[in-house]
């Protein structure tokens, strides 16, 4: 991925690794625009980074996605860098759940149906553009689920699927698909996660990643040291025990 000379895309732009995302491609001096719903948070963000662009967006309906992209192609035409962001995280107890399957419904919507929409509805002007990337945002638990939160788990296996796809078919094309997978880190995504200690660090994480991110060629999946151990855990021969061990030592939490 060039890392600077972009005009880059956002989504959950306002906070945690998203905005983290957001001011270090910023300081590299590339034009960065943040999205999200929440316009009190967008505009903290851009206050705080002068020349940083926001819009707002509602990732879980599908004709706001296309009439945003529309928006984009016509507000930034040399738009060239998406990065698929947002998303949410929640607890599920599913023997409770019966018929009321809001959660899970919104966690589908928002984590794997948004990115995939927005993805389409943008690829036409990528595809006008001299380089052009696409960076998914997945997670470790894609890979290692963590029961407690198994539609979240599910959204993000599914992107990584989703991805893998995406990245065959453009390979003869000018866009680039790429995949971060982040641990476990200290975002707020989960009301725990902020002052956890045993979450990772966003400043480290952030740091870990933009080195990853200057190497050129840029690796298809970008992975801290941290995340290996769930990203490999399956190919290392040590998949029942990682499982039981998270689920384990997360349950006594809840």
């Amino acid at each position: 991925m060039q890392i600077t000379g972009n005009m880059i895309l956002i989504t959950g732009g306002g906070s945690g690794i998203g905005r983290g995302l957001a001011e270090a491609f910023h300081k590299l001096g590339n034009q960065v625009i943040i999205a999200g719903r929440r316009k009190q948070v967008l505009d903290e963000t851009t206050a705080a980074n002068p020349g940083m662009k926001s819009a707002i967006l509602n990732i879980e309906d599908a004709k706001s996605i296309r009439e945003f992209a529309a928006q984009m192609a016509a507000d930034y035409p040399s738009l060239n860098v998406l990065i698929n962001n947002a998303g949410i995280m929640k607890m599920e107890k599913l023997l409770s759940q019966q018929e009321n399957l809001e959660d899970a419904e919104a966690t589908i919507t928002t984590n794997l149906l948004g990115p995939i929409r927005l993805t389409a509805a943008l690829l036409p002007l990528f595809q006008k553009q001299p380089h052009a990337t696409i960076m998914t945002v997945s997670s470790g638990l894609a890979f290692l689920p963590l029961a407690m939160t198994p539609t979240y788990c599910a959204t993000k296996a599914a992107i990584h699927s989703y991805t893998l796809s995406l990245r065959y078919q453009l390979q003869k094309s000018n866009i680039e698909v790429l995949e971060l997978a982040p641990p476990y880190v200290a975002t707020g995504l989960t009301d725990q996660s902020a002052n956890d200690p045993r979450a990772m660090p966003l400043a480290d994480f952030l740091s870990e990643v933009m080195e990853i991110i200057k190497t050129q060629p840029t690796p298809n999946e970008i992975l801290v040291e941290r995340v290996k151990q769930l990203r490999f855990a399956e190919k290392s021969g040590h998949f029942d025990a990682a499982f039981k061990g998270l689920n384990e030592a997360m349950a006594g939490d809840h």
